[in-house]
């Protein structure tokens, strides 16, 4: 895991740059469909931090013809975006391996009854 310590021209320091910062902000991502967040879903494929701060997000939909494809994805990068320390956000739609339910955390599964 790299970690990025910022600042800006007035001198602020802001924390590192860490992989939970960036999965905090996906946790407040909800697929507007089910009642839990993308990544206790399993919706997150790979979060990979550079050194100079760009993030790249690999995340699926639970299926191609999911109503919020155009949507979730924006708003993946919006709110990865807000994170301090993070220069540019870039949200890749991947579709290998589909998306399953055996993804879901122990948490997504108790939400939505489905032990």
């Amino acid at each position: 895991m790299s970690e990025v310590s910022v600042w800006t021209p007035e001198g602020e320091q802001h924390p590192p740059l860490t992989e939970e910062a960036v999965i905090a902000a996906l946790k407040t991502v909800y697929d507007p469909e089910i009642p839990c967040d993308i990544y206790e879903i399993g919706l997150i494929y790979a979060i990979e931090i550079a050194d100079d701060g760009a993030v790249k997000i690999e995340m699926t939909l639970t299926t191609p013809s999911c109503p919020s494809a155009q949507e979730l994805p924006e708003r993946v990068r919006e709110a990865v975006s807000a994170v301090p320390g993070v220069r540019e956000a870039k949200v890749e739609l991947v579709w290998d391996p589909p998306w399953d339910p055996s993804r879901m955390s122990e948490d997504a599964r108790l939400a939505l009854n489905m032990f």
